[in-house]
């Protein structure tokens, strides 16, 4: 029994193959790199541990009063939460910066992919019309 895509002419596969098929490929793995970069970063987690400790360097508050140990227990858990919060707005920034060079250079490849048998065309004939 003869398939149904053999039946077609070969114009009518290849156009399927160009528009329909290929850029559906094209599309799936551009998502999958778009959403692997963003677990990559892991971007939802560093917003949810935004102000957590860095590195989870903590210190704890002594048994004893002891009002100096205690200002330089705040003191420093508050320095680790700001480190933390500062390593962690630099890694979202840069993800999102990644995430947009991703979704610029597939956007690109989508186009060529899509204008690429009118830019050949486009290319056969100026080489003819210079030629002659």
């Amino acid at each position: 029994m003869i398939r149904a895509a053999e039946k077609q002419n070969i114009l009518l596969q290849w156009l399927s193959w160009q528009f329909v098929e290929t850029p559906k490929g094209i599309l799936r793995g551009w998502r999958n790199i778009l959403v692997f970069n963003f677990e990559y970063f892991s971007i939802p987690l560093l917003f949810k541990t935004f102000f957590a400790y860095w590195r989870q360097y903590r210190w704890y508050y002594p048994r004893s009063f002891d009002i100096g140990k205690y200002a330089e227990v705040i003191f420093s858990n508050i320095i680790s939460r700001v480190l933390g919060a500062i390593v962690r707005s630099a890694m979202i920034v840069l993800g999102i910066l990644v995430e947009i060079i991703i979704f610029l250079i597939g956007a690109l490849v989508f186009l060529v992919w899509v204008l690429l048998p009118a830019l050949i065309f486009f290319g056969l004939w100026q080489g003819i019309r210079l030629f002659f």
